[in-house]
C-alpha cells in the first residue's frame, strides 16, 4: 500500500480527494489540516475556551473513519440554535466532542489518540500541522495587512480584489512531530484542490513543514481548483496557483492536475448565483509543459464545477503508477 498525505481543509480535500483513496484499500490516507478555522462554531468555541480549531480536522477524520454507522451520524449531528455564517445552525456533535476533550484533558496528543480509536480510523490518520495557537495573516499588494482565516475567506473589511502577496502565522508554530513523520515517509503528497490562501497553503507554513516536504522523496502533486475565488485567486491561472504553491513548499511539484472541463453559461450563471464567492473558472495557461500539466475532464457533471471524486482518484492512481 502506497503512502499518501492530502493537504488541505474544508469540505473539499476529505470528500474529494481523501475518501476515494481510502475506499479503494490501495493507500494508507493521512490528511493534514491547517488549525488556524477561526469561522463558524469553530470560531465561537476556539474563542471561548481558548482551543485549537477542530472545524477541519473533523472532517478528516469521518472520511477515514471504519467505524459503524450511529458513530458517523453522531459525529455529524448537529445540535443548539445559535446561527453562524454560511448557513449552519447550531454546534456539530464532532465540534464539541474535539474540543471538549481539549479542554478537559488539555493534551492534544491525547485528544488526537482517543478519537483515532473513537472513530476506528486504524493506520489512516487526520493531523494537524501544529498544534500551537495561532492565526493565519496576509499582506495584500497595497500592503494592508489581515489577520484570521475567515476574514482571508470571506473578506468583511479589506478590499477583496486586492491580491494577496503573502501569508504568513501570527507567531512561530511548529510542525506537529508525527505530520513530520508521515510527510517525510509518504510515497506520494497532494495540494488541494480547495481555497488557495485559506485552506492549502496554510497547512505549509508552520516551521518545519517545508523542510519536511524538501526532504520526503514523494511524488508530489498538486490538484488545481476549477473556480477563482473572490479575496484569494482573483484572475488566476492554473500557473499561478502552482508558483503560489511552490513558492510555499520551496521546491517543484512532479504534477499539476486540472479540469478542463466547463458547463454551460447558463448552468454556470446558476453555479455562481448558489456560490457567489466563486467568480470565474481558473484560467488554463497555453503551451503548458505537458509531462508535468495534466489536464483532464474532473467535473462531477455537466452542471457543477465540483471535482468528481473518481475522477480524481483515476487520474492520481495513473499518475503514480507511472
Amino acid at each position: 500500500m502506497k503512502k499518501i498525505v492530502c493537504f488541505g481543509g474544508g469540505a473539499v480535500v476529505p470528500e474529494r480527494v481523501m475518501e476515494p483513496l481510502k475506499k479503494s484499500g490501495k493507500f494508507i490516507v493521512s490528511g493534514i489540516t491547517s488549525m488556524v478555522d477561526n469561522g463558524g462554531s469553530t470560531g465561537q468555541l476556539r474563542e471561548d475556551f481558548k482551543i485549537l480549531p477542530p472545524g477541519d480536522i473533523r472532517r478528516h477524520f469521518i472520511v477515514l473513519s471504519d467505524a459503524p454507522q450511529w458513530k458517523k451520524k453522531l459525529w455529524k449531528f448537529r445540535f443548539g440554535r445559535e446561527e453562524f455564517p454560511g448557513g449552519h445552525k447550531g454546534h456539530s456533535f464532532a465540534n464539541v466532542f474535539i474540543g471538549g476533550l481539549e479542554y478537559v484533558t488539555g493534551d492534544y496528543d491525547k485528544v488526537l489518540k482517543i478519537i483515532h480509536e473513537f472513530l476506528e480510523v486504524k493506520d489512516h490518520a487526520a493531523l494537524p500541522a501544529t498544534i500551537e495557537k495561532v492565526q493565519v495573516c496576509a499582506t495584500l499588494e497595497d500592503g494592508v495587512k489581515i489577520i484570521g482565516e475567515n476574514e482571508i475567506d470571506v473578506p468583511q473589511t479589506h478590499d477583496p480584489n486586492k491580491r494577496i502577496v503573502d501569508l504568513y502565522l501570527s507567531s512561530n508554530a511548529k510542525i506537529y512531530p508525527e505530520t513530520k513523520k508521515r510527510i517525510e515517509g509518504a510515497d506520494i503528497l497532494t495540494f488541494g484542490p480547495g481555497d488557495l490562501f485559506s485552506s492549502i497553503i496554510p497547512c505549509l507554513l508552520p516551521d518545519g513543514v517545508k523542510d519536511a516536504i524538501k526532504n520526503s522523496r514523494a511524488v508530489k502533486i498538486l490538484i488545481c481548483s476549477t473556480m477563482q475565488k473572490l479575496g484569494e485567486t482573483n484572475n488566476f491561472s492554473v500557473l499561478d496557483i502552482t508558483r503560489e504553491i511552490e513558492k510555499y513548499i520551496g521546491c517543484s511539484l512532479d504534477f499539476i492536475i486540472y479540469s478542463t472541463g466547463l458547463i454551460s453559461k447558463e448552468k454556470m450563471d446558476i453555479y455562481k448565483n448558489e456560490n457567489p464567492s466563486l467568480i470565474a473558472p481558473i484560467s488554463i495557461d497555453s503551451n503548458l509543459q505537458k509531462d508535468k500539466f495534466i489536464g483532464e475532464n474532473l467535473l462531477l457533471d455537466d452542471s457543477t464545477m465540483e471535482h468528481d471524486p473518481q475522477k480524481v482518484f483515476k487520474t492520481l492512481e495513473r499518475l503514480v503508477s507511472l
